[in-house]
């Protein structure tokens, strides 16, 4: 079985925990990013060097921006990054591969220091600049961005990190040197230095790049828009200066009448954030005085990830999977994804494989993890399993192809989608016309009776309960009794 970093380089997993690196999956980004607020809070020395080497880089792209003296070519030098997809950590589907930090990062980044934040590193009342605050106006640098780019201008310490582990830790049989470039940025000549490194390879042209969980999070950054977006009734009373308050609170509810849905909160709050921009500073340091929190919280979601995608999928595998004909399907591709999906339907409603998406408290509720989990038990396989993310018609979730004559479509979604019976009746069909194929599974979990029901009455409505490529499974945990109960 090789689906993790300790899989493939034949590490014992004790040995990367107790480095303090995570055990990244080799098949399929998990969805975990650096936080930079767990640099800037960190007890670490070497962190909080980090943290400020990410603010020397921007206080120098501000000064770029408002010198209006930059060309398209030193814009496009200094402002745009490649996602380090060999981090393996992120927001893709399938495989490793994001879209990196292009033309519209780089403008949105430039505008925004140039106007909102032009005394960016001056601040006066937070207890440090942060990389965060540069996502909270504008929809143009997200929650990704940001981890893309704390990942670009921390890139030289990860690249060390993971060289001293394989020094000490890999054969050298898995490792060899790479030249690596944009490691390290001279500001006397103001330019990206290339470098070398011994790293790790899983094929002799790519390498690896290991990250400490004590960078990680998931979900969103401790400084974050959703949360600033959202916190209308909150932040305002965290504010010292009653005069501002009071403004505050005038102009919020001025822009509002009683019929006011949430969406107008937002959107008078965000106009109300535009007009006073002090309450992002004043939100910031709030969270600053909070922040001992964000570890724990960090930590919780890094742990909650290695069960849910690490230890629960070896698990499966070894244990479920490895015991059937998983691995030795023949055929074409629909017949393969067909008879993975068989599989796997039996053993998550049959063998307890529907423990695979317990987390604890509740079933796994994103379909975007659904589709992790089904990715990772796909590591040894003849055909390509793929994300078709520029089929002019959106993104299906799985393409499994061998070559251009043989490629099908595998969609999955839960029962409790709001949308589902629109996705049934005409998304599928757009997907097969872009992907030029007729051959497509749509595979249906549902977790409960109610979404059973659902699902089941959605179905017979649209006279398609009997069509072969609709696949229900059911991962209910209440309907199936222990073996030793049964009788």
């Amino acid at each position: 079985m090789l689906i993790y970093f300790s899989d493939f380089f034949e590490v014992d997993p004790d040995i990367l925990e107790k480095y303090g690196a995570f055990d990244i999956s080799l098949v399929n980004d998990l969805p975990l990013f650096i936080d930079p607020f767990l640099l800037f809070g960190s007890s670490k020395q070497e962190y909080q060097d980090l943290h400020d080497g990410i603010i020397r880089y921007l206080q120098f792209l501000r000064d770029v921006a408002v010198s209006d003296s930059i060309s398209d070519g030193l814009l496009f030098r200094w402002f745009t990054f490649k996602e380090v997809k060999e981090n393996w950590l992120g927001y893709s589907t399938v495989g490793n591969n994001g879209s990196g930090l292009g033309k519209d990062f780089a403008y949105s980044l430039y505008q925004n220091l140039r106007n909102e934040f032009i005394s960016f590193g001056q601040e006066q009342i937070t207890k440090g600049s942060h990389l965060e605050k540069l996502c909270l106006i504008d929809n143009g640098v997200g929650r990704d961005n940001i981890s893309d780019f704390t990942v670009n201008l921390i890139k030289e310490y990860l690249l060390n990190y993971t060289q001293n582990f394989a020094s000490e830790f890999i054969d050298k049989s898995y490792c060899q040197l790479f030249s690596i470039d944009k490691v390290r940025f001279d500001y006397d000549k103001n330019i990206w230095k290339t470098d070398i490194f011994y790293l790790p390879t899983i094929d002799g042209k790519n390498y690896v790049i290991l990250t400490p969980k004590d960078m990680l999070t998931r979900h969103e950054t401790w400084i974050s828009r959703c949360e600033l977006q959202k916190g209308y009734y909150e932040i305002p009373p965290s504010i010292p200066d009653e005069q501002l308050r009071g403004q505050i609170d005038y102009h919020f509810r001025s822009q509002l009448s009683k019929k006011s849905k949430n969406k107008d909160k937002e959107f008078a709050w965000f106009n109300t954030i535009q007009r006073f921009p002090a309450i992002i500073d004043y939100y910031i340091r709030n969270k600053e005085d909070n922040g001992e929190e964000a570890a724990n919280v960090s930590n919780e979601y890094v742990a909650e990830t290695e069960q849910q995608f690490i230890t629960q999928v070896k698990t499966f595998v070894e244990q479920i999977l490895s015991n059937t004909d998983f691995y030795k399907i023949h055929g074409d591709t629909l017949d393969e994804a067909r008879e993975r999906v068989f599989y796997l339907k039996q053993v998550i409603e049959h063998n307890d494989g529907y423990r695979l998406f317990d987390k604890g408290d509740e079933p796994i509720h994103r379909e975007s993890d659904l589709q992790i989990l089904y990715r990772l038990t796909w590591y040894a396989t003849p055909s390509d399993v793929n994300r078709e993310v520029n089929n002019g018609r959106g993104p299906v979730d799985f393409k499994v192809s061998r070559g251009s004559r043989d490629k099908s479509l595998v969609e999955f979604k839960l029962a409790k989608n709001s949308k589902l019976k629109q996705n049934l009746e005409n998304q599928v069909k757009v997907y097969e016309t872009a992907n030029q194929t007729n051959k497509s599974l749509k595979v249906i979990v549902f977790f409960t009776e109610d979404e059973e029901k659902r699902v089941k009455s959605i179905l017979r409505e649209l006279e398609i309960d009997n069509d072969p490529d609709i696949i229900l499974i059911d991962a209910r945990a209440d309907n199936k009794p222990s073996a030793s109960n049964v009788k």
